[in-house]
């Protein structure tokens, strides 16, 4: 089972960071762990990096950490039952937030996507792109819409894990297995298989979809067997981010999990379709 013994909230004071306060401090809630409110103010530079700041950062940092205890005023019934730090500090914030993981044993870091209007939905925010990049600990994200998030998926009762069919979905299947667990929630796995448009020649034979699907879900299933879980599976035909959105909408899911890859991989730490699943996730999302 996932140990979340402390949970980091980086802040920007923004609605949608506000918005996320309810997810958080029931997750922080469900696993009785401590939670740490993180406020990082950049200095402003005359010109450039290497010049003095304009204004005096013990002043910068003095009405941060004011905000920051106003803020945390505010959501003082949100937070009910919830052990409450707060940490404010100077620099670049997503370098801050992955200091402060490594210094504090972190289990768990998180954040709002800030994808708003029709163009920077396209596009994580770039604090939030460099934190899932960086940190080696899983990352929940708010839906990555311009709507304020629905307040049902707080409830966290349905979760949807979205697995590919090798060994690697293994750890990530009892990662969410155990975390379902102490949600007390539903799990259930969701896979996609390629379209049949992705083979024009086989377009003609109607079984060929059909034989995808059952290989498929055979081969998730023996995964399941592999990592002690046995829990429904959903197989659909299309791109990853498209056939994981349409199964979370099917299913009211409140919550969808992800594996992250390795750093040595070709994409780089995030797998490739990563940042697709966040974007179009109708729900929160944690990355492992």
């Amino acid at each position: 089972m996932p140990r979340i013994n402390h949970i980091v909230f980086p802040v920007d004071f923004s609605a949608r960071s506000d918005d996320a306060v309810p997810y958080v401090a029931e997750m922080a809630r469900r696993h009785d762990a401590r939670l740490t409110f993180l406020a990082v103010a950049h200095p402003h530079y005359m010109s450039g990096l290497e010049a003095a700041p304009m204004i005096d950062p013990q002043l910068i940092l003095d009405g941060v950490r004011s905000q920051l205890d106003s803020r945390i005023s505010a959501f003082s019934s949100e937070l009910t039952g919830v052990t409450v730090d707060r940490f404010t500090v100077l620099g670049d914030p997503a370098q801050a937030i992955a200091d402060f993981i490594v210094a504090n044993k972190v289990d768990m870091v998180m954040m709002p996507t800030h994808g708003y209007g029709p163009f920077r939905q396209l596009l994580l925010g770039s604090v939030t792109a460099k934190v899932l990049h960086d940190v080696h600990i899983p990352v929940w994200t708010t839906a990555h819409t311009s709507e304020a998030p629905d307040r049902a998926h707080v409830d966290m009762s349905k979760v949807l894990c979205a697995v590919d069919a090798t060994s690697a979905s293994i750890e990530l299947m009892r990662w969410a297995g155990g975390l379902c667990k102490s949600l007390r929630a539903n799990l259930r796995l969701v896979h996609a298989v390629p379209a049949i448009e992705s083979w024009p020649e086989l377009q003609m034979d109607p079984g060929f979809q059909q034989t995808l699907h059952e290989n498929a879900r055979r081969t998730i299933e023996n995964l399941e067997r592999a990592a002690d879980i046995s829990v429904p599976v959903c197989v659909g035909a299309g791109t990853v981010p498209d056939v994981v959105r349409e199964v979370a909408l099917e299913h009211s899911a409140d919550l969808i999990i992800i594996g992250r890859g390795a750093l040595q991989e070709t994409m780089g730490r995030l797998r490739t379709h990563s940042y697709g699943i966040i974007r179009h996730a109708p729900c929160p999302v944690i990355s492992v």
